[in-house]
């Protein structure tokens, strides 16, 4: 069973909205009054409320309908989900759906209780025409948890993509990195750049686009010589999300400052001051570090599209922007770093991912290496 907490016209109290469906497969909306009031910082206790009401219904054994569609299963187990799933990570699923899912599946007319492994096969074999086998499998762990759903809630018996072979994960091998050389050239060529800081910042922590602009005042210490990354801003279709959430526990992390970088960001601050002095009716200022001379927060879309309008203007190798992370893990080999200090200093979760960039970079010197042979060899014969 599926619902929602909502608020009522008039009343003081949350409400769970169940999803309740008959024989037929129709949806009828049952409100049951939570008795938490809509005032104060209620809204998880409500969330909580509605968990327990949900386990008591399908405990009870009230008939949620097995004839329900499996597009309509995937809408109410979703909304049911949102709950729990940062905005950027429920907009992601829900354009999945919308773009995807059900357009492939509403054709079918399939009811949930029909789905099978060769219905999901299918659908991989009609996906794999469109989008890549990456983002196939995406498709598939959306399906996968709401079937999952499904199971524990006794509509089914089996999760049918347990059933069928996953599409091989396609490792990402195209990612590009700056040497030292090009990393010195870069900082002369962004001095004066709106990208500036932000650049800098990114290249010194390898930070992720979302946290260096999520990077605010109030997350740098001067006096103890530390920054926290604790905030993010993402962009999820139109929609711009301001969130103290990070990728995960292990992103929120608290980093040293240099006296370069310390230096850097009291001149950046000074700076700051002196426009909002200059624009002291249109400086709009909300805290963050990395912003544009009106103090308006500078955004994800425009930081790919300048960086990779500046790469151009000088002549430089074309890369993401994503990629000076992993220069920032470039040069911390070059440093001699080990791996599990760059597991460190850029805050992966899974060491494996690490390695992955490790392998990489071994590669990158081992094409070094077969050159330098090469042209030895040529050398040898003429």
């Amino acid at each position: 069973m599926t619902g929602s907490i909502q608020k009522k016209k008039d009343r003081p109290n949350y409400y769970a909205v169940l999803n309740i469906y008959d024989d037929n497969g129709k949806r009828k909306l049952k409100w049951i009054d939570t008795g938490i009031p809509t005032k104060g910082n209620n809204k998880r206790k409500s969330e909580a409320k509605l968990k327990e009401i949900l386990v008591k219904y399908t405990t009870d054994g009230i008939d949620i309908g097995k004839d329900i569609y499996f597009t309509d299963y995937m809408w109410q187990w979703l909304e049911s989900a949102r709950v729990s799933l940062a905005p950027t990570t429920y907009d992601a699923y829900k354009r999945i759906l919308d773009n995807h899912i059900v357009p492939y599946f509403k054709s079918k007319k399939l009811r949930l209780t029909e789905i099978t492994p060769t219905h999901i096969q299918q659908y991989i074999n009609d996906r794999l025409n469109v989008v890549s086998h990456n983002t196939v499998r995406k498709h598939l762990v959306n399906i996968s948890k709401c079937l999952n759903s499904a199971v524990m809630q006794n509509i089914i018996a089996y999760n049918p993509v347990k059933r069928i072979k996953m599409p091989k994960k396609i490792k990402y091998t195209s990612a590009k990195h700056y040497n030292e050389k090009q990393i010195i050239q870069l900082l002369e060529c962004c001095k004066d750049d709106p990208l500036e800081i932000v650049i800098r910042l990114t290249l010194f922590y390898g930070l992720r686009r979302s946290e260096v602009l999520g990077l605010k005042w109030d997350a740098v210490d001067f006096d103890e010589k530390t920054m926290v990354i604790k905030h993010t801003v993402v962009k999820a279709g139109n929609i711009l999300y301001k969130s103290d959430r990070t990728k995960n526990d292990s992103s929120c992390a608290v980093f040293p400052m240099s006296e370069k970088i310390i230096k850097e960001l009291m001149r950046w601050r000074s700076h700051q001051q002196e426009l909002k002095t200059l624009q002291p009716n249109d400086y709009q200022d909300e805290g963050y570090i990395c912003t544009f001379e009106d103090g308006r927060l500078i955004s994800p879309e425009y930081v790919s599209h300048h960086f990779t309008w500046l790469l151009e203007k000088n002549n430089m190798p074309h890369i993401r922007f994503h990629d000076l992370r992993h220069s920032s893990a470039s040069y911390l080999k070059y440093l001699g770093f080990d791996l599990k200090d760059i597991q460190t200093w850029l805050r992966h979760k899974d060491i494996r991912t690490t390695m992955n960039l490790y392998t990489h970079l071994d590669m990158e010197a081992k094409e070094n290496i077969a050159n330098s042979l090469d042209a030895k060899l040529q050398a040898f014969e003429t």
